[in-house]
């Protein structure tokens, strides 16, 4: 994130600094008190908070302590002051955190090697440091609260007081180069002390697998899906492919909760594998793997979609699944081939059925298997063969996927405003993929030329364990084979990792605050597998971290901001936002257009609120007794209102109101596309 500061105010308790209607509580930014700011522009940026150019902050990182200045210190702190204190120091002392032991008395001072810590924010949440680190065993006030502490000695390491009206955060050692190896929760722990992220976004998609949230509280959850930016949920269909009453009512009620908190709501597919059922009702059409086994490779059952009756047979299944639900979109995952080890492990190499293996012996002469039973596997003589079936194979994915494209694109005859999303492994950072598994993208970015989709990118395992600077890598990779960049998006993967990394093994805290947030600058879209993996501790600023802003500046009581795919800013009250009465707000936020704009407070507020919406909000105004905005949403959009309209008009013409109510407020169905909307009491 990049920020133009033309005056940086004290936001985070910054009486008067703007009327009632302000953003008084966000912290814009933060001053590093050392010549040396170490990793913490990477830590405030990922959830876009800046470092101040000049003036005053109210959030402090303070390295190194000028001779004479702990009194200044501990006044700021106790006025409201949020300080951060790495180590052993004079203010540290000061603050009654200290080494144990005998004051020059060097043995007998006790020392503990760090390798592990418990984080109270996730306690039991492994946490191991790839380089141990021996340090002093402090002693912190009695009113101090340890927040994590070494895992068998429980010597603590991280610790929040509270004085005045401000407070502390010390940390026994800096945080490491890249701001996350030892303390992967320092963003919660100064959330917990009054931090506020200064922006949000609710763009982001999460896929959902309902066998993890079968006895849920389906509104619960919909609630907490969106506060935490999320903006569209992908649900496995696998799950509801064949007619059944008790999944099918869940999977309604599902979507009704999702569609109450503007959340849109895609039936998430994974073929070639279909159901269970199916699996085990077409023993005929099962996929082989270079084995002739049936390709039940992990979870995945895999069909052979290649024979016309199996591809007849899904084809009319899949347009039932999609015709019984109020689906908003479809989402065409990983329409390729298993395995993540090649030709190189026969008994998960496929496709090896009969109707591949016999097309491709029309083509080019031979059977492929027999590369897989030469006694010299798979060995040079073989290479030249190996390499003509694995261009084959390349190209059947993509003739797949185009193929499968066209299935939805026809049922959107019935579902004009159906949204459609193609997720495929990336193979232009990882340049493997194509002959692991048949991946190969610069094949399939073309049909964006004839179709309208979105290319959906999935980091693939093999490069989980590398750090966030590789989303905008994988993104300067596809710029140059496609002119639809603003329909390219990214897939966060946030699981377990099976490479040695630390110190989690599971993206968390700081680390996924990097990972979103430069995704987030890196594509239009950023997706998340899954929302089941997503830890608690997270939730609260996985919004921020999702926000790309530009410019930010404070002049008195105006505020400019200028972003990319717009944002929400923390707000009260009523608002002007370039000169204008502004109508999308609700009681905490106010949401902005991509682009400039300046917002300052206003005298009154407008009689129809949109209190939240899921499309692109292009502009918005105030008219006589109601609103007019303008969107542009690649699936139906969704408005969720203060009050409830008694006219609609779309693009001048009056228009049905599709509404329904959402607690204390009503929510408005709208068509897919750019429209301009207008509502009147």
């Amino acid at each position: 994130m990049h920020f133009r500061v033309k005056l940086t105010v004290a936001l985070i308790s910054c009486a008067g600094c703007l009327s009632a209607a302000s953003v008084a509580a966000a912290t814009f930014h933060y001053h590093i008190a050392g010549d040396d700011p170490g990793p913490w522009p990477q830590i405030f940026s990922s959830i876009g908070i800046a470092r101040a150019a000049g003036g005053p902050a109210n959030l402090f990182v303070v390295r190194n302590v000028a001779a004479g200045s702990v009194p200044q210190w501990i006044q700021r702190i106790e006025q409201g002051g949020i300080v951060v204190l790495e180590g052993q120091g004079e203010l540290a002392n000061a603050l009654g955190i200290t080494p144990s032991g005998t004051p020059g008395v060097p043995s007998s001072n006790p020392r503990v090697v760090v390798r592990s810590i418990v984080d109270q924010h996730a306690p039991k949440l492994p946490i191991v440091w790839e380089a141990p680190l021996e340090i002093p065993v402090f002693n912190v006030p009695k009113d101090a609260s340890i927040l994590a502490a070494e895992r068998w000695g429980h010597a603590p390491v991280t610790v929040a007081l509270h004085r005045g009206t401000g407070a502390v955060l010390w940390i026994a050692a800096a945080p490491g180069k890249e701001g996350y190896e030892r303390f992967p929760y320092l963003l919660q722990a100064l959330n917990d002390l009054g931090m506020q992220p200064p922006f949000q976004s609710q763009r982001l998609w999460a896929f959902f697998d309902g066998s993890y949230r079968s006895r849920v509280d389906l509104d619960y959850f919909a609630d907490r899906w969106r506060k935490a930016g999320i903006g569209a949920l992908h649900v496995a269909g696998w799950h509801y492919y064949e007619q059944n009453a008790e999944s099918d009512e869940y999977l309604r009620r599902l979507i009704e909760a999702c569609h109450r908190k503007a959340i849109l709501v895609y039936v998430w597919l994974e073929l070639p594998h279909v159901s269970e059922k199916f699996w085990d009702a077409h023993p005929e059409w099962r996929e082989k793997t270079a084995i002739l086994q049936d390709a039940q490779l992990d979870w995945r059952k895999l069909m052979n979609l290649n024979n016309p009756d199996c591809y007849a047979a899904v084809s009319q299944g899949v347009k039932q699944l999609i015709g019984r639900f109020d689906w908003d979109g479809v989402n065409l995952a990983e329409l390729y081939f298993e395995s993540l080890e090649g030709a190189a492990n026969p008994a998960r190499f496929t496709p090896m059925n009969q109707d591949v293996r016999a097309e491709f012996r029309r083509l080019h002469g031979f059977d492929p298997i027999e590369v897989f039973q030469s006694a010299n596997l798979p060995g040079k003589s073989d290479e030249a063969r190996l390499r003509t079936f694995l261009g084959y194979r390349a190209d059947l994915a993509r003739s797949q996927q185009e193929k499968w494209i066209g299935q939805i694109e026809s049922i959107r005859a019935a579902k004009p405003d159906l949204d459609l999303v193609l997720t495929h492994v990336d193979d232009r950072f990882d340049t493997r993929m194509h002959d692991l598994i048949g991946a190969d993208a610069a094949r399939v970015l073309p049909l964006l030329d004839q179709h309208d989709f979105t290319f959906l990118i999935e980091d693939p395992a093999t490069i989980w364990n590398l750090g966030p600077q590789r989303y905008p890598q994988i993104a300067a990779r596809y710029k140059p084979i496609t002119a639809h960049s603003d329909h390219l998006a990214i897939d966060i993967n946030i699981v377990e990792r099976y490479q040695d990394v630390y110190p989690t093994k599971q993206q968390t805290g700081t680390e996924l605050f990097q990972l979103v947030h430069l995704a987030a600058q890196s594509f239009s879209r950023v997706a998340l597998y899954f929302e089941n993996s997503i830890l608690t501790p997270d939730l609260p600023l996985l919004a921020s971290a999702a926000a790309s802003v530009d410019k930010a500046e404070q002049n008195g009581s105006r505020l400019m901001i200028e972003s990319p795919h717009g944002v929400g800013v923390p707000w009260q009250g009523p608002a002007l936002v370039n000169g204008k009465l502004w109508p999308v707000h609700n009681d905490t936020t106010l949401w902005l257009p991509a682009g400039p704009n300046m917002v300052e407070p206003a005298p009154k507020d407008s009689v129809l609120r949109m209190v939240d919406f899921n499309g692109d909000l292009r502009s918005a105004g105030v008219v006589t007794d109601g609103l007019r905005f303008s969107y542009a949403s690649s699936a139906r959009a969704l408005a969720l209102l203060s009050a409830r309209p008694g006219k609609l008009e779309i693009d001048g013409a009056p228009s049905i109101l599709k509404i329904g109510a959402s607690g204390a407020g009503f929510v408005l169905t709208l068509p897919r596309g750019q429209h301009v909307v207008q509502l009147t009491l």
